[in-house]
């Protein structure tokens, strides 16, 4: 008998399974995280020239000594350009890049599409190189998560194997476009809330230095930032950093809210060129009157780490502010005040980018600034270095906006070689997290699941909770097991005789979900045929006293359990259609099965 040709894709498949099998499943791991580092350090590289590229093409020949009315123009077209290729190329959506990759692990059991491995570069490269206020980090974390993903789900490897590779991808990201590998193990940890365990640490390792060195090969070993120390750390300061911390917290806490704010009032307009408009507009009239806030800012936190006396006022060019040295306060004011809506704009109007850049940049102004207003009111009678506070602000805006103290710390010293004011980082980013968790439990990427109970954490219970699946513990009915008012006991018993079920939904014409029906409750009756035509469901059914909506989460119907101290729930869709129902032996079972998994590490 002759079988059927077999296709190219299937032929490939095989010969990747057969490739596999030359490895142990820890050296395989080891090999594809090391993949995963390569692919994510070169989609970083890529992405940082392409953004150069267009910036120079449309920037350079601007008269420094003056405004630009081109300013009011590039955004507009940048985050136009990038609608369009999302909406006829990508056809997806592709904002709020980490939230995304924190949904996946917890909801979607780390699966992440496949344009993800290249879409955000491109979309984030059109809006940022145009001068979106946005930072290209949060993209290629999630081009490298996704592409570890794609990789496990290449060779198909189980959710937990799939979990690991979507944290070497996003912290290979963190290592390679910062050149902080220390900084994207623990990013890993704090923001995506990934177990360090002996089985993921050695893949984390290889992604981040594979990724690292990989872009010093390709650049140069020097920091993402230059930076020179001219002031050692000195107890005296303390008090200093200190406050500097508590002025993080609340500008991060600013940042957070207003930021939340902004997106609730961009979600009301359905219309994609209507949010384009608006948030084309915003950004637009602010780059004209700050060009600061043109693309991630990174020149003014290099001025701001680097510069002395008349060189900040570098910061001035191309504005209405050139000229005027004593606005110099005011001018950095408005920048803390206006980041927010200049990020929130670009991302909400209709482009692509994260908000990395944002809070370095709010974070090197915030402490330039704090330190500024310090030694014009000569506090304490302490001169205090404005390069050593810009530097720390970074820490403290890290720490607070992304409620993660130690990638803040680590990615500021990496990012700087900042390592001989490792103290007063530790004292900013610690005082700067306390601060704002008083009024902010999550970060503003996690924030969104949090309220929907979505999001993956380390406490284990929770964590197992989060990531069981509302499909894997359903008992789905088929209709000819559903009861109706109307049926007699005749036609119970009959269906309960082709049954192992022993309890029973009651439905109306519209398979909407009236009551149950318990075995038990009728086993008295169900051998005395002279009663079969006697009863019908409706006298013989239950009220439900509690239901499932499909869209809860695990953690809800663990509580509706405890609540009602019932073995079954029904569970129904958002119109009250019947779907199924969950068992709690089935929800212990899976709980344990998940459990073992976890502690197999």
């Amino acid at each position: 008998m002759n079988r059927p040709p077999r296709s190219i894709s299937h032929t490939l498949l095989l010969k990747l399974l057969l490739f596999r099998r030359l490895f142990s499943p820890r050296q395989f791991v080891l090999s594809l995280s090391l993949c995963v580092g390569v692919c994510t350090a070169f989609a970083g590289l890529f992405l940082k020239w392409l953004i150069a590229q267009i910036q120079y093409i449309l920037t350079h020949q601007f008269d420094t000594e003056e405004s630009n009315w081109l300013y009011l123009v590039y955004p507009v077209v940048g985050i136009y350009f990038t609608m369009l290729f999302v909406r006829y190329v990508v056809r997806d959506d592709i904002g709020h890049g980490i939230t995304k990759i924190l949904y996946a692990i917890a909801r979607k059991n780390s699966r992440i599409k496949g344009h993800n491995t290249w879409s955000s570069v491109f979309s984030s490269a059109i809006t940022i190189g145009f001068g979106g206020s946005v930072g290209a980090e949060a993209p290629i974390v999630l081009t490298g998560s996704a592409i570890g993903s794609n990789l496990g789900k290449l060779f198909r490897l189980p959710n937990r194997t799939l979990l690991l590779l979507v944290g070497c991808g996003a912290a290979g990201a963190v290592a390679g476009i910062f050149k902080a590998p220390i900084a994207g193990l623990v990013f890993t940890v704090e923001v995506l809330m990934i177990d360090l365990t002996m089985s993921s640490l050695l893949p984390l390792l290889v992604s981040c230095v594979t990724a690292t060195a990989i872009t010093y090969f390709f650049s140069d070993t020097s920091t993402v930032f230059h930076f020179q120390l001219r002031d050692a750390f000195t107890i005296d300061r303390t008090p200093a950093y200190l406050l500097l911390g508590v002025f993080c917290g609340l500008v991060a806490l600013y940042f957070t809210r207003v930021m939340t704010s902004l997106e609730r009032f961009f979600s009301r307009f359905k219309s994609s060129y209507v949010r384009l408009l608006i948030g084309g507009s915003i950004l637009s009239v602010l780059i004209y009157l700050f060009p600061s806030l043109y693309g991630e800012g990174y020149h003014l936190i290099e001025l701001l780490l680097n510069g002395q006396g008349d060189d900040f006022l570098t910061m001035f060019n191309n504005s209405l502010f050139y000229g005027h040295s004593h606005l110099l306060l005011l001018y950095l004011g408005f920048l803390i005040i206006f980041k927010v809506f200049a990020s929130t704009a670009t991302n909400s109007g209709g482009g692509c980018g994260g908000i990395f850049a944002p809070s370095l940049f709010l974070g090197s102004v915030s402490g330039f600034f704090f330190c500024h207003v310090w030694n014009d009111a000569g506090f304490l009678g302490l001169e205090l270095p404005l390069n050593n506070f810009a530097l720390l602000g970074m820490c403290g805006l890290m720490s607070g906006v992304m409620h993660a103290p130690l990638t803040g710390i680590f990615l500021i010293a990496e990012l700087t070689g900042g390592f001989q004011l490792f103290v007063p980082l530790m004292m900013v980013s610690v005082c700067a997290y306390l601060t704002i968790v008083i009024f902010e439990r999550h970060s503003v990427y996690s924030q969104r699941l949090a309220m929907r109970g979505e999001l993956l954490t380390h406490d284990k219970d929770h964590a197992i909770l989060t990531l069981m699946s509302m499909d894997n513990v359903i008992e789905h009915y088929e209709p000819e097991q559903m009861l109706t008012r109307e049926m007699t006991l005749a036609n119970i018993v009959r269906r309960i005789s082709t049954s192992t079920y022993n309890v029973f939904p009651v439905v109306d014409a519209d398979k909407k979900l009236v009551g149950v029906l318990y075995v038990d409750d009728i086993r008295h009756l169900m051998f005395r045929t002279e009663l079969f035509n006697e009863f019908r469901v409706t006298s013989l059914m239950k009220p439900y006293a509690a239901r499932i909506d499909i869209d809860d989460s695990m953690d809800v119907v663990v509580k509706v359990f405890g609540r009602t101290q019932l073995w079954t729930l029904p569970v129904v869709d958002r119109d009250g259609h019947f779907i199924g129902f969950i068992r709690k032996s089935r929800v212990f079972t899976v709980y344990r099965q998940m459990m073992a998994d976890f502690s197999n590490d």
